[in-house]
């Protein structure tokens, strides 16, 4: 009985994933791209953001000295 349960899952994702609209490659490479792209902007900002809190404990430590 086990086994059978397994079996169907498998067959109804299969069947799931018969019915998804997958992007055509031109598609993918643009959108890709585009995940790219934010994924680096974000990772700059955040470096920023972590660069001037960094400067601004290192401040704040040294005006408490």
């Amino acid at each position: 009985m086990k086994n059978n349960v397994l079996v169907e899952y498998f067959k109804g994702s299969v069947s799931e994933l018969r019915k998804v609209s997958w992007p055509t490659k031109n598609q993918a490479i643009k959108l890709t791209a585009i995940v790219l792209g934010f994924s680096l902007i974000f990772s700059f900002f955040l470096a920023g953001v972590d660069f001037g809190l960094s400067e601004a404990y290192k401040l704040a430590l040294e005006k408490l000295k």
